[in-house]
């Protein structure tokens, strides 16, 4: 019975520029800029591409919080550069993103580390013994140095992300979600984080995403 967490988008790339532009007239741009703004989950989709469809796609096929227990966003958080955990359902605004980017996600960031730490020691404390599966780097200490210490054994990632690049990743996790199939999750403690790299993925099995 997992719940997962997100790592977040970058908030600073290209397509960061193209959707903050004071002249994108497209649709997620228009609404960001609006007082209303836009799904977290669908701006960082938006920013990240396959990598965080994949994420996001797969985390909510697969989440299953502890039985009898709400969950923001169904027990799927994603990791914000200085907000801490938040429901991919969470509203954002071009503010928002914009405060973001000028975050640098790093372990020795307490803007970033802060909040984060803050958010995850709740969420331990109400999801007891529920095993949390880390969707992102566990070959960086951003992420991994924070969330270890509070969850500990209980915090997992999937063994096939070994050795993977991003976007081999974000084609795996929504080929599984499609084919209802999970992952294999082992223990981040003591894990191997970096390996050989794996087979690519067979083309003609491709999940294609609408948008």
């Amino acid at each position: 019975m997992p719940i997962f967490l997100l790592s977040p988008a970058n908030c600073g790339g290209n397509r960061a520029r193209v959707v903050m532009s004071d002249r994108a007239s497209f649709d997620l741009a228009v609404r960001l800029r609006s007082r209303e703004g836009a799904p977290l989950g669908e701006v960082f989709s938006f920013l990240s591409g396959l990598y965080f469809r994949g994420k996001l796609t797969y985390s909510r096929t697969f989440a299953r919080p502890p039985e009898g227990l709400e969950l923001d966003g169904g027990g799927v958080y994603v990791i914000t550069p200085n907000a801490g955990l938040r429901s991919p359902d969470t509203p954002v605004t071009l503010k928002a993103i914009q405060a973001f980017a000028s975050v640098d996600v790093c372990v020795d960031n307490p803007k970033y580390r802060r909040p984060l730490e803050r958010s995850a020691r709740a969420l331990a404390d109400e999801i007891g013994d529920c095993p949390v599966v880390l969707l992102g780097s566990i070959a960086s200490p951003k992420y991994v140095d924070v969330l270890l210490s509070i969850f500990g054994e209980r915090l997992l990632f999937p063994q096939e992300f070994v050795g993977r690049g991003d976007m081999s990743r974000g084609g795996l996790l929504l080929r599984c979600a499609a084919a209802g199939q999970e992952l294999t999750y082992i223990p981040v403690a003591g894990a191997v984080r970096r390996g050989t790299r794996p087979p690519k993925l067979d083309p003609a099995a491709r999940v294609r995403m609408t948008t």
